[in-house]
């Protein structure tokens, strides 16, 4: 026999400790991920890297040539470079892997008596799960209880048509699980889609057992993909890696044909590519999105596609439902209005002030629409505006005969697109008749009633009352039949009588109004779309400070416009009321066609193709269905609107730490390539850099772009900038010429502190030591002057960073190290070093960058931004 709803919800589910017991012994609900990659696969990915294939060969020819000791320590470096690598990747693996764990499905579940809401892998074998519409079913099992659930197996069966399930009659301990497909079975199967209804099911199989388990179709949650950054850097790489190329192939042959010695030009040649590789451009960009959203997720919003991270900074217009995001959707009773119309169709208003009155006892008049509302609700209610409803009647009907917990539910008429309405059939304890309790949208309640024209008007009156103090309002109607009558196909066919309004408060979320500032400073619109009514609307947009609150739009307009038209609305309207969630796609190709970059929130299944064809979809972590979560690039998981500007805040800081690396990366390897390349042109003695310093250069340079420059906190003026085109590349002209200047001054400064040294009598190794040490300087130097290319490197001191503390201080203490060292100095071929050529090294090392300080500096007295971003409209 199947499970009434009373049975259910004496379910107490499985305890803690079997739960951990079935996880010990059965492991956690998820598929193996081809995705995913181990240590080993990770170290192999390094060691094909090209600086690392270098590095080997350069080892090599050491040895060779009978330098053992430089051999040893060129391959002592590429062991610790093969570290630092596996150590970034494994950081971004790691973050991937947590945000696969924390955008997977949800799963409601009851254990030890308790609802609870957990990890759709943490499900174990006969766990109770309840199922809802727009649920993924997170395991294979039994339906217990259900009331109209219709589920989606075309994952598993191909059929696009959706397939009712029933509740099991029978024993369901030794029953066996059948196949997917067909109508009417008590089954469901992991991955599946609850399209309409309820349920409560009992798990069988989890994982690898599962019936999609077991055909080996894996639901890739979170993959890494390409977005247009990445595209854009895999480009230049190659056309770098190809002039890297061409000039190895050029060094050896000149260097060969001129001196004769072509193993030199081998070491030459390599040291020369060496420094020009950019292969920090790639693990850069996916370190940056990869934490970047890692850290998005410790301000409550899980990212779900890594393109959303570097379109947030670019958005130029919010999207955000009323309900929930901009307010705390803890509905209280504020004011009802019982009596609207008597028997005889006379109009009488009576509003009563719930919250005024909240210490006096409940009118008599009032508690039939209370009653009724109470009865049109969930037992069990999770909906805030049933729940409202239920503490009320707990407050005020309690000692009265109008709360029925023996009543048995008979029926359900669930609210649907055509009618904004629903309805309870209950049957009471002496059976003789049907109690119908019906509540929803006042204009469907109306309908429902069959109200004249007339009485709709003044219906309307009553509810722009309400509305004006931005209440929530809901119909309520009653209607009664004979035990022995057949149940109305549709709810429609009742005879309902209307009862009253209901008045909903929802209180604005605190921080909304001050993150809704932000957003106007920052350059972005916002746009408000809500199910309530206009009057309704407007009064929370004041709230919140919206602009143009005058002007609405509304579904049934919405409905008739022509999407020209629409397009040139939008420009100016801020409201969206009285609007089904299937109109949400036609504003966001309205403000697409427009230009305009859009993040849109949704939270139903209804919402799923708005949230898909926006730039940056947004659903609700705490209300949300899983087919808008996965629809979806972004999920806020507290539904709180100020986390959404949170975001974008977070994704401009993304991308501005982004610009600075890649600049710092060009601009560093300027001065490196130039020492390489220039005592091959001009056929001096020897090389000024050897592969060992390059692999020292490049240990420091590896963990200031991608450690140091990402723990950078965001500009002072990231969020009163306008939008950036998300098409702006990362190196715009501007930025490439500052770069490039930047690094031909620090590489013209390293040569005349080279030049000077050997013409003022010192050898080779003692210039090379005083070379190498100023270049060191100066490029620590440059990490300093790109933290911000607004303030000076003195007004950043004061900036916390310890990522850059580490970096800086790790690598004055290797300089050190090879310079005071007896046995790592004859391996670098430095000479010792005198205190006075230190502190002509510090001194050019800081000249280098005196005069990006000096353009920062008079930039700022003239408040001239020194680096124009290209705005999406060219503003």
């Amino acid at each position: 026999m199947a499970l009434t709803e009373e049975d259910v919800k004496s379910l107490k589910g499985l305890s803690e400790k079997t739960v951990a017991d079935r996880l010990e012994t059965d492991g956690y609900n998820e598929l193996p991920s081809s995705k995913k990659r181990g240590m080993i696969a990770i170290l192999f990915e390094a060691v094909k890297e090209p600086m690392f294939l270098l590095l080997v060969i350069c080892g090599t020819i050491y040895f060779f040539i009978g330098e053992t000791g430089d051999a040893l320590m060129l391959l002592g470096f590429v062991c610790v470079m093969i570290v630092i690598t596996v150590y970034q990747e494994g950081k971004t693996e790691h973050a991937l892997e947590a945000l696969r764990d924390l955008s997977s499905p949800r799963a409601l579940v009851i254990r030890e008596g308790m609802r609870k809401r957990i990890a759709g892998r943490e499900v174990v074998r006969d766990d109770v799960v309840i199922l809802s519409e727009g649920d993924r079913v997170p395991a294979d099992g039994i339906v217990l209880w259900g009331r109209n659930l219709t589920v989606d197996e075309s994952l598993l069966t191909g059929e696009s048509v959706p397939v009712r399930k029933l509740p099991v009659s029978g024993e369901k301990e030794n029953m066996e699980m059948s196949r997917p497909g067909g109508d009417d079975l008590p089954f469901v199967y992991s991955g599946t889609l609850v399209v309409q209804g309820q349920g409560v099911t009992t798990v069988k199989s989890t994982g690898i057992k599962t019936e999609i388990g077991k055909i080996g179709k894996a639901l890739q949650v979170l993959e890494p993909e390409e977005t247009l950054l990445q595209k854009e850097t895999g480009r230049l790489v190659k056309i770098i890696f190809l002039i890297a190329i061409t000039l190895f192939i050029l060094i050896i042959v000149i260097y060969g044909l001129t001196r004769g010695n072509w193993l030199d030009g081998i070491l030459s040649g390599i040291t020369l590519a060496m420094a020009t590789l950019p292969e920090e451009f790639p693990v850069v960009l996916t370190l940056f999105l990869a934490l970047g959203a890692r850290r998005l997720s410790r301000r409550q919003v899980l990212t779900r596609k890594m393109s959303a991270v570097e379109t947030l900074g670019a958005a130029t217009v919010l999207c955000t439902d009323k309900t929930g995001t901009i307010t705390q959707n803890q509905m209280t009773i504020k004011k009802i209005c019982s009596r609207c119309f008597f028997d005889g169709g006379s109009f009488e208003s009576s509003i009563y002030d719930v919250k005024v009155n909240a210490h006096k006892p409940l009118p008599e008049e009032f508690h039939e629409l209370i009653e009724f509302g109470i009865l049109a609700s969930k037992k069990d209610p999770f909906d805030p505006m049933d729940k409202a409803l239920k503490q009320l009647g707990k407050d005020k009907l309690s000692a009265t005969e109008h709360l029925h917990e023996n009543w048995t539910l008979i029926q359900e008429y669930p609210l649907s697109r055509e009618m904004l309405a629903l309805s309870h059939v209950w049957q009471s304890q002496d059976r003789k008749k049907f109690i119908i309790a019906a509540k929803g949208a006042p204009e469907a309640m109306a309908d429902l009633c069959h109200l004249s024209p007339g009485k709709q008007e003044k219906l309307s009156d009553q509810i722009s009352l309400l509305t004006r103090e931005g209440l929530r309002v809901l119909g309520v109607a009653r209607a009664f039949i004979k035990a022995k009558d057949p149940l109305p196909e549709i709810q429609h066919d009742f005879n309902f009588k209307f009862l009253g309004l209901i008045g909903l408060e929802d209180p604005v979320r605190p921080m909304v109004p001050e993150a809704v500032r932000l957003c106007y400073e920052a350059g972005i619109k916002v746009v408000m779309i809500t199910g309530d009514y206009p009057k309704t609307a407007q009064h929370i947009a004041g709230q919140i400070a919206l602009k143009n609150t005058t002007e609405v739009i509304t579904g049934q307009e919405l409905g008739k416009m022509h999407p020209e038209y629409l397009q040139q609305r939008v420009r100016d309207v801020n409201i969206f009321a009285r609007v089904v969630p299937e109109q949400k796609l036609s504003l966001v190709n309205a403000f697409k066609a427009n230009g305009e970059i859009v993040a849109m929130t949704g939270d139903g299944v209804n919402d799923a193709p708005a949230l898909k064809n926006a730039h940056i979809g947004v659903a609700m972590g705490e209300r949300g269905t899983d087919v808008a979560r996965e629809a979806s690039a972004l999920v806020l998981v507290n539904d709180d609107f100020s986390s959404i500007v949170e975001a974008v805040k977070m994704g401009r800081k993304i991308f501005d730490n982004l610009k600075k690396a890649m600049a710092y990366i060009v601009s560093v390897h300027i001065p490196i390539a130039g020492l390489s390349l220039i005592p091959v042109i001009f056929q001096w003695n020897s090389m000024v850099l050897l592969p060992v310093h390059i692999v020292f250069l490049e240990l420091i340079i590896d963990p200031a772009c991608s450690i140091a420059f990402e723990a950078e906190p965001e500009e002072p003026d990231s969020m009163k900038r306008k939008p950036r085109n998300p098409r702006e590349p990362l190196f715009g002209k501007r930025t490439l010429f500052i770069s490039v200047i930047q690094g031909l001054v620090s590489l013209l400064i390293v040569m005349l502190v080279f030049k000077i040294s050997v013409l003022s009598g010192q050898t080779w190794n003692e210039a090379r030591t005083i070379c190498f040490t100023t270049l060191i300087i100066s490029n620590l130097c440059l990490i300093l002057t790109n933290r911000s290319w607004s303030k000076t490197v003195i007004q950043s001191v004061h900036v916390p960073n310890k990522a850059l503390f580490f970096v800086l201080g790790g690598a004055v203490l290797f300089l050190g190290l090879v310079l005071f060292v007896p046995f790592l100095q004859n391996h670098f071929h430095f000479a010792p070093i005198h205190c006075l050529d230190i502190l002509i090294a510090f001194a050019a090392g800081i000249l280098s960058i005196v005069w990006f300080e000096l353009v920062k500096w008079i930039c700022a007295i003239k408040h001239v931004p020194l680096l124009k971003e290209k705005t999406l409209h060219g503003n």
